[in-house]
C-alpha cells in the first residue's frame, strides 16, 4: 500500500492490486477506521465515503485537487514499474 502522503493524521495511499484491469487514477484517504475514495479525472470527485462527515470531506477533495499531480506523479511511476 504505497502512501502518497499524510496531511493532518490522515493517510492518503493507493492499493498495489487496483483492479484488474486497473482502475484509474484515483486515491484513498484513511484514518482510525474512516476510508474515502477519491477519483482524479476528469474532476476531483468522491467514490466513495466511510465515515467522514460532509465537511471533512470537503476539505479532503480540496487536499486532493491541491496535490492531484503529486498524487498520479506517485500513481504512474508505481503502476509503470
Amino acid at each position: 500500500m504505497p502512501v502518497v502522503f499524510r496531511w493532518e493524521g490522515l493517510r492518503f495511499h493507493f492499493f498495489s492490486s487496483e483492479g484488474d484491469p486497473l482502475e484509474p487514477v484515483h486515491i484513498h484517504v484513511a484514518q482510525a477506521g474512516m476510508d474515502a475514495k477519491f477519483w482524479l479525472y476528469p474532476e476531483v470527485r468522491l467514490a466513495y465515503n466511510r465515515g467522514y462527515d460532509a465537511r471533512m470531506i470537503r476539505r479532503l477533495q480540496d487536499v486532493v485537487e491541491a496535490h492531484r499531480d503529486i498524487i498520479e506523479r506517485a500513481w504512474n511511476e508505481h503502476f509503470s514499474a
